[in-house]
């Protein structure tokens, strides 16, 4: 009885209370089916049964778009940690800390260069997983760095847009930004790169109202929001009944404000394809002059 006590039973009690890890199994946000989690991460986060785009993480969005998967990350310049000693039910520097702690990251821009499709690019991806992607001070120099870095490449910039906007514990800083980012912009006109912004869903505030809608080509992922105030709020401003679909991706190209939208999985494909034809376009120009 005690072999049996003390071997074949513990045995067959393990084999039926086996664990199942929490993150086997990933819910669809959209349609609500339920997929094993590694078939979602080899369709790059896209619902097989919907087509529903799920939010990527910046490290996600670099792997997929650099050819072989690899990149080199550039340190971001160091900016005043808190400028506004800024509290609400929990210090700004607790928050910081905690959002470097969950997301390994920095800020809500992550900066690499490399090759999309043989064609040499600086990326520029925000993460939403960082206090969701809110812009501030630190973001809107790192976007400026990027921007440099594209300069100095003489590569042309693509930049991955995933944001709520700017950052309310930064205050006027914050919004500052929206004209500093503008100047980067205005750096990679100047010298005559190309610039192409990816919006991913959600885009939204002080993000869309500035860099984000300054690009060159501008492509969105399907159903993505991109809005400066989203649609509930818009609602109750006008007190009328906003159109199917309004803000976004299809929406908006229809009315002029995106150009391609397209699948996650054909955005190499078609970022190479647009920076090649960019690029050559430059390169005829500049021996015709």
């Amino acid at each position: 009885m005690s072999w049996m006590t003390d071997y074949v039973r513990p045995k067959l009690r393990g084999l039926l209370q086996r664990d199942v890890p929490d993150n086997l199994w990933t819910n669809c946000e959209s349609c609500g089916q339920m997929m094993l989690t590694k078939e979602l991460e080899r369709s790059e986060k896209v619902c097989p049964h919907c087509g529903h785009h799920m939010r990527a993480t910046a490290k996600e969005r670099l792997g997929w778009t650099f050819d072989g998967g690899e990149y080199t990350t550039i340190e971001l310049p160091k900016m005043p940690v808190d400028p506004l000693g800024f509290k609400d039910s929990k210090r700004y520097t607790d928050r910081l800390k905690d959002a470097r702690n969950k997301s390994h990251l920095d800020e809500a821009l992550v900066v690499a260069h490399g090759l999309i499709k043989g064609q040499k690019a600086v990326v520029a991806v925000m993460a939403p997983e960082f206090l969701l992607g809110t812009m501030g001070a630190a973001l809107g120099e790192a976007f400026v760095a990027a921007c440099r870095l594209a300069v100095l490449q003489k590569a042309p910039l693509v930049v991955y847009t995933a944001s709520g906007g700017a950052r309310m514990q930064e205050g006027a800083v914050s919004l500052m930004q929206m004209p500093r980012t503008t100047i980067g912009v205005q750096m990679l006109q100047e010298a005559g790169l190309p610039y192409v912004v990816v919006f991913t869903n959600p885009t939204t505030g002080g993000v869309s109202a500035s860099f984000a809608m300054l690009g060159d080509v501008h492509i969105a992922e399907p159903n993505a929001l991109i809005a400066f105030a989203g649609p509930r709020v818009i609602q109750d401003t006008v007190r009328e009944k906003l159109p199917e679909g309004f803000q976004r991706s299809e929406y908006l190209r229809e009315h002029g404000m995106v150009d391609i939208v397209a699948k996650r999985s054909e955005l190499p494909e078609l970022l190479g394809r647009i920076l090649g034809i960019m690029t050559r376009q430059k390169t005829v120009s500049d021996s015709a002059i």
